[in-house]
C-alpha cells in the first residue's frame, strides 16, 4: 500500500552507465524539485547525452566550469546555480558562450537551487548541522513561506571566536563575524546558507544566540546589533559547497556514477 510519498523513478541496474531522462527523472523525485516557488528553473537547463557515465558538479554555472566539465569528460554537470533565474536572456554575449561550451561538449546540465539548500539529507544545511554535530534539530530561514535552513544546538557552547575558527577550519575561508550578541558564546544556532543576511530577526525570535550564513549585505549590517544575535558570515560559495559534492556522493553510491568537484570560488 502506497503511503502517499513520491516513488523514486526505477532505472536499469547497469552500474556507472544511467540513461540522462532516467537520472533526470530520479534527482527530480529525489530532491522533490517541484516543492519551492524557486525562480532558478531547477531541473535540466541543456540537454546533452543521453547517457551518463561521468559527473561534474560546481556551485556555479559559468564558462569556466562549463568549460572544467567539458574537459574533464564528464556527461553531465550538477550546479547549484544555473543559467536562468525567471528572466529570458538573448543568446548573445557570455550567455551565448555558456551555451555553445556545453553544446558542442554534448554536456548535459542540471541544477538544484532552493532544492539543494534545503534537502534534509544532502542539502547544504544539513551538512552543515551535520558537520558541526548541531542537536535538536528544526527548520529555520524563510523562504517565500517555507524554511530551508536549520537551527539546533551546538553539543557544548563555544566563545564567538572560537565558534568562528572551527567554521573556518570547515570551510577553509576566514569568517566576518558581527558580535551582536548579548552573550559572547555560541550555543543556539541558525544556519542558511548563502544569503541569509536577513533572518536576523527570525533568529532572535527562534531565541538562536548565533545565525551562521554566506554574504553579507549592508542594508542588514544593524541587526545583528539591534536584535542581540551573533552572525557569521562564511561565504556565499564556501557555505554551498556542500550540497552539489553530497549529492554526488550519493549518486555514485546509488548507480556507481564517477564524479568530481570543479572549485572556482568566488571569494564571497
Amino acid at each position: 500500500m502506497s503511503d502517499g510519498s513520491p516513488t523514486t523513478p526505477s532505472i536499469p541496474p547497469t552500474r556507472g552507465e544511467v540513461p540522462r531522462d532516467a537520472l533526470v527523472a530520479w534527482l527530480n523525485d529525489y530532491l522533490n524539485v517541484g516543492a519551492y516557488p524557486d525562480p532558478s528553473l531547477n531541473g535540466l537547463q541543456i540537454g546533452g547525452t543521453d547517457v551518463i557515465r561521468r559527473v561534474a558538479v560546481s556551485v556555479d554555472t559559468s564558462l569556466k566550469t562549463l568549460q572544467h566539465a567539458a574537459d574533464s569528460g564528464a556527461d553531465l554537470l550538477i550546479a547549484h546555480h544555473g543559467l536562468f533565474w525567471g528572466q529570458p536572456l538573448a543568446v548573445t554575449g557570455p550567455h551565448r558562450e555558456r551555451l555553445r561550451t556545453a553544446l558542442s561538449a554534448d554536456l548535459n546540465l542540471y541544477v538544484s537551487h532552493i532544492p539543494l539548500d534545503a534537502h534534509p539529507e544532502v542539502g547544504n544545511n544539513a551538512m552543515i548541522a551535520r558537520a558541526l554535530t548541531l542537536q535538536n534539530l528544526r527548520p529555520f530561514g524563510d523562504w517565500q513561506g517555507q524554511k530551508i535552513g536549520l537551527a539546533g544546538e551546538l553539543p557544548f557552547e563555544q566563545t564567538l571566536q572560537d565558534f568562528a575558527d572551527r567554521v573556518q577550519k570547515l570551510t577553509g575561508e576566514i569568517c566576518l563575524v558581527h558580535g551582536g550578541g548579548l552573550s559572547p558564546t555560541v550555543n543556539r544556532l541558525g544556519i542558511l546558507s548563502g544569503s541569509g543576511a536577513g533572518s536576523v530577526a527570525e533568529a532572535a525570535a527562534m531565541g538562536l544566540d548565533t545565525l551562521l550564513t554566506g554574504e553579507p549585505e549592508h542594508k542588514h549590517f544593524h541587526d545583528a546589533f539591534e536584535y542581540g544575535v551573533n552572525v557569521v558570515y562564511a561565504g556565499h560559495y564556501e557555505t554551498e559547497v556542500f550540497g552539489v559534492r553530497a549529492l554526488a556522493a550519493r549518486l555514485e553510491d546509488e548507480f556507481g556514477l564517477a564524479w568530481q568537484f570543479l572549485h572556482h570560488p568566488t571569494g564571497l
